[in-house]
């Protein structure tokens, strides 16, 4: 059984678990792409583009890159003419779903 977690000021030199987290899902776009792939389930690159209104493709790229490479993100490619390329969230991108609900339950009490 995992043990309770509790908030603390962490220990001096140790990087701090939710400085960790808000670092890896707190630009903007990143947060919104993670919202979305929590709605949609698995995307194509010109879909996710689509329904972040104002997003370049680089920078949504970048984004995806920076989500694959820490866990959240799955990058499928299919091997068609045109390439065809989806996104999805790992388990790991999932156990992000709670943080959001009770984040939009703040929001609609501000």
């Amino acid at each position: 059984m995992d043990e309770p977690i509790t908030l603390s000021k962490g220990t001096p030199g140790t990087e701090c678990a939710i400085a960790k987290s808000l670092d890896t899902i707190s630009n903007k776009w990143t947060f919104l792409i993670v919202r979305d792939l929590l709605l949609d389930g698995t995307v194509r690159f010109g879909e996710l583009q689509r329904s972040l209104d104002g997003i370049s493709a680089k920078t949504l790229t970048l984004r995806l890159r920076e989500l694959e490479e820490k866990g959240i993100v799955s990058r499928q490619v299919y091997p068609e003419i045109p390439p065809r390329v989806e996104y999805s969230l790992t388990d790991k991108g999932k156990q992000l779903e709670p943080l959001f609900i009770e984040l939009k339950r703040f929001g609609m009490t501000l």
